[in-house]
């Protein structure tokens, strides 16, 4: 899997959100807010090709966490990211 073109993550008033780069992509009812640890992973994988287990991996190290927790939370966040439409 990887992050779809034109997609960002910013700053926005303190909020980490994904902003849709380009006036083509502009449409303000999918604005993707993220927590800590997914705008660790977003800006993590960069420009390379992720899997959920490479994600789990990322969240173990930084984290301190269990293998299953990370998995299960990695795979959850994979979806949401799907469904959003920001990876491909």
């Amino acid at each position: 899997m990887k992050k779809k073109p034109g997609f960002t993550l910013r700053d926005v008033c303190g909020e980490q959100v994904i902003i849709a780069d380009g006036k083509e992509n502009i449409d303000f009812s999918k604005i993707i807010s993220m927590n800590e640890s997914s705008a660790y992973l977003w800006n993590s994988v960069g420009d390379d090709d992720f899997t959920a287990e490479s994600l789990c991996k990322l969240l173990v190290e930084e984290y301190n966490i269990d293998e299953a927790t990370a998995l299960n939370d990695a795979e959850n966040l994979l979806a949401q990211w799907h469904k959003a439409g920001i990876v491909e």
